[in-house]
């Protein structure tokens, strides 16, 4: 995954502030297109996912004046490239008590590349209730697709190269937020 990849004379296209003014552009969002956003379920994707999802809870609740609800969705069993990787530690799934059923679902990552784990989301949901509809909020997407999957919501749109890496760190997590844009190293 993009996020853990090493980058050599990485560069910032987000920091803080940034990252804060579109998280606050995308809750906008969400609540127009829901129209006051009075059945939205954030589920954040670890790990920066679910980091984002409290975010942008947050942002709406200070638009709407209600809280929103919001988990995590853990789709490690569901990824079709467990084989491919080292095994990994399970994360946590939690849905919100009043579930996902009906609901407007609002899946939320940090980097929307091949389209791999949003499938894999999507079958992980699947498997917890049957949303009224699913959205996608994503805080970089850097194209290159492998399946036919666009994000509703996006907080920067970063056309890359395959050579290059994007690595997202959040403060929960890394300590600070910023984007940062690297090139991967040869390969021998």
């Amino acid at each position: 995954m993009d996020a853990t990849q090493h980058t050599d004379a990485a560069r910032p296209v987000l920091e803080g502030p940034d990252i804060a003014r579109v998280l606050t552009r995308i809750a906008h969002e969400i609540v127009e297109r829901a129209k006051g956003a009075d059945d939205v379920v954030l589920l954040g994707i670890p790990t920066r996912g679910v980091f984002l999802a409290r975010r942008l809870a947050d942002k709406l609740a200070d638009i709407t004046g209600r809280k929103i609800p919001v988990g995590s969705l853990d789709i490690t069993m569901y990824r079709d490239d467990l084989r491919l990787r080292p095994a990994r530690a399970l994360a946590r799934t939690e849905i919100p008590g009043d579930g996902i059923d009906g609901r407007l679902v609002v899946l939320v990552d940090d980097v929307l590349f091949s389209g791999r784990t949003i499938r894999a989301a999507l079958d992980a949901l699947g498997d917890i209730g049957r949303p009224r509809a699913v959205q996608l909020a994503v805080l970089v997407d850097r194209g290159h697709r492998e399946l036919p999957i666009r994000a509703d919501y996006v907080g920067k749109n970063l056309p890359t190269s395959l050579r290059e890496t994007v690595k997202v760190q959040l403060a929960e997590e890394d300590g600070r937020d910023t984007v940062l844009l690297g090139t991967q190293p040869a390969s021998a």
